[in-house]
Parts: structure tokens; sequence; C-alpha cells
């Protein structure tokens, strides 16, 4: 039986949680589990091996923090949860002490761009959940500054991410070094073939928990595609952003492009903050607080950020360019339409980027709607890279004309020859 988290007869009693942890849940406002937490949060908690599948921001971090912080209260061991960006690491730090504090367990973050020495010092106070990303903890294993052996739980959070980034290997000699009687579980938005592999050769029987398929989107997204010259986004950009009042994160391709994106906004007086690889973890900081707490409208980002922006109320993503990835399309719009609340992502195509438009057709399974903006000319894509149209059709100049709210109109459908 599928649940959903808008069921209210739906609690976190009945998961075999513990009455101190339930207590906590409730001072802390969790009242009703997501998806992901009532089916994975009973397995984990039997210590079972999870493979779990489903969209960023369903509540992940939740469904394997509060199985690991019951276990490690009764009895001895740690946990190792492995992350592939900073900004994660910090979020699902920050999620674990918010309830193992209340059972002296101590946490530590192992990230790249921070001190190594303060990570050291940090280890030495022996804390029992470690969240890594892999190229810190193997800089770690290499000085000897960190043992894995007492490691009885480990996490391979957003492990799709962690492989497209290249760390495979270093994920491969982590878990070499950690006991082989351990309680294992991944979890990720999609499930490519390496995962799959990762999973027979690693995994002892693991339960699949699929609350979406592998590469749906949220189904409160509103996902929207303007054909568009390259010369002609920056303007395009702007005409949006006069429309759009709520939180606003654009992604861009490149560092560079990011940069450059950040800059002219904030020469048209936006409050605008960039984060990617080329930001110190301090810049990257205050970059991720200041848009949470309203200080900046609108956050630019790389790839690298978009399984580390962890904000409710996002009102709009924009694609300002595609991804190279077809899968960090998922992870990019996931940002949105979170938590419950209604979102829209918009993307930015060139004519020669029918191919890709279809590619992310493909993976969400689902025709993304071109729409047309009446101060720009109408594009289309070129000979051989179409995508489907599913289109509503515009009414003539002499009826009402429906706009959506983003104030561009609605391209007529045409069926392809």
């Amino acid at each position: 039986m599928t649940q959903t988290s808008r069921h209210t007869n739906i609690s976190f009693d009945g998961l075999g949680i513990a009455p101190r942890i339930l207590d906590m849940l409730d001072r802390m406002k969790f009242t009703v589990p997501t998806p992901i937490q009532y089916k994975a949060i009973p397995i984990a908690i039997e210590d079972k091996d999870i493979i779990g599948v489903a969209q960023t921001g369903t509540g992940k971090t939740l469904a394997f923090a509060i199985p690991i912080i019951q276990r490690l209260s009764r009895g001895k061991g740690c946990a190792l949860i492995l992350v592939p960006t900073r900004e994660l690491a910090i979020q699902v730090n920050e999620m674990f002490q918010s309830i193992a504090s209340s059972f002296g367990i101590k946490t530590a973050v192992i990230i790249g761009g921070a001190s190594i020495n303060l990570q050291i010092k940090a280890l030495r106070k022996k804390p029992r959940v470690l969240v890594a990303t892999p190229g810190r903890l193997i800089d770690h294993m290499r000085r000897r500054t960190v043992r894995l052996t007492d490691i009885n739980v480990l996490v391979l959070d957003e492990a799709d991410r962690m492989l497209d980034m290249g760390f495979l290997p270093d994920i491969e000699r982590i878990i070499r070094s950690v006991s082989r009687d351990r309680q294992t579980m991944l979890f990720s938005a999609t499930i490519p073939g390496e995962i799959v592999k990762m999973a027979v050769k690693h995994m002892k029987f693991p339960i699949n928990v699929e609350v979406a398929p592998s590469g749906t989107t949220a189904e409160r997204i509103i996902q929207e595609v303007f054909i568009i010259n390259k010369s002609s986004k920056r303007q395009l950009l702007m005409k949006l952003l006069d429309r759009y009042h709520g939180p606003i994160l654009i992604f861009s391709r490149t560092k560079t492009g990011a940069k450059n994106i950040t800059r002219g906004l904030q020469r048209m007086n936006l409050r605008a903050a960039e984060i990617h690889s080329n930001r110190s973890p301090t810049q990257r900081k205050e970059a991720m607080n200041g848009f949470k707490t309203g200080k900046y409208k609108i956050l630019v980002a790389t790839d690298i950020a978009s399984r580390g922006i962890d904000v409710t109320g996002i009102e709009l993503v924009i694609n300002y360019d595609l991804p190279d990835d077809t899968e960090n399309y998922v992870h990019r719009i996931g940002r949105t339409g979170r938590a419950g609340h209604e979102g829209r992502a918009i993307s930015f195509a060139t004519p020669d980027q029918g191919r890709d438009v279809k590619s992310i057709e493909k993976l969400i399974k689902t025709a993304l709607l071109i729409v047309e903006h009446p101060d720009f000319p109408k594009e289309k894509f070129i000979e051989g890279s179409k995508c489907r149209q599913n289109l509503k059709m515009r009414q003539g100049r002499r009826g009402r004309r429906s706009r959506p709210p983003s104030g561009h109109r609605r391209r007529k459908h045409h069926r392809s020859k």
C-alpha cells in the first residue's frame, strides 16, 4: 500500500521508534512521516540493509538518522554517512545533532576545504557519527587520524551523485576498511547500473524501498522550457525575475557562468549570491545562510550544489543552462516543490538542444511544456533535434488569452510531420 505524507492518519507511531525519540520528534514539529520515512524507518530499525529510491527533498536524512541514533543509544559502535558535497554534509550533521546531542552522541564533519587540524581534534573526541565526503575521509585514512573498524552502520547518501563525481574508487576503499558485520543503507534519486553492482557486491540481501520511480520528478512542480538563442538568455532572465518575488535558484553549467550571472544581477541591484567549487567554504556557507534567511533573493549555483541546497519554499528554479548530465535535471528541479509546496522549474534551451530536452523527457517520462515570451522572437529546435511538444492550444487573438502566472504565453501545438 502506498502511503503519502498528506494522509493525516499517518504518524511516526507504530514504526518501531523509541518513545524518547518520538517525544523529540514532537518537540521538533515532526508529526507526519514522509513516504520514504514511513517505509524505510521500520526496516532500518531492524538493522536490515536498504536501497532507498526517492526524489530529492523527501526527507531521506531523517529516514536513516532516526534508526542510527536509536541503535547507537542502546549499544556500542559508530556510524559513517558518506555524502557527495560539503553543503550536504553540513546539513546532514545538523539533523543528527538536533537529535543525537540529547543522547550524548557526538558527531563530526569531515569535509574538504575545512581545517584538517580542527577535524583531527574533533576525531580525538571519539565521535560516534561521522559525516564525510569521500575525498577528505581518504586523506584522514592516509594520515591514520581516523579508524573505521568500529563502524557498524554505513550510509551512502546521494550515491548516484557520488559516482557521477568520480568517487567510486574512494568509496570502494572506504567500504573495505569498514567492518563486514555492518548495516548498509544506500539512498539515491536514481539507480544506474553502477549502483546495482555496488549493492550486489557490498550489501546483504538489501530491501528495496522505492517511493517514486527512478528518475521521476515531484508532482507539484510545473516544468516549462523556453527555446531561446544564447545571446538572448540574459534579457529573458531579467524579464522572468520581474514576475517572481519568492526565493529563486538559478543553475549555470560552469563556474564562470555562475560568476557572470551573479555579477550581472548585482549590477541590477538584485540581491544575489553564488555557490560553486571556486568559492571558499566560508563564502559558500555565507551564501547558503543568506539565501535561507532572505538576505539573498537569488542563489546562482553549479551542479555541485544541486543536492546540497535544503531550503523549503524555493518558488522557482531556472536552468539557465541545461545540465551536462541528464540526471542532474531531476536533482536541480527537486530544489523546488518540497515539503508539500508547489514549485516551478523553467529551463532555457538553445535551438540546437532538442536532443538534450528529449533525453530529459525520456528520463522523467513526461513531455516538457514549450512556452514563449511575447517580447522574444519564436524559436524552434533545429531539424534532427525536435522534442515532443505536448502543448495547450493558444486561443485566437479575438478570444481570451490564457496566460501562465509567469506572464509568458504557450505556443500552439503542431504535430511533427
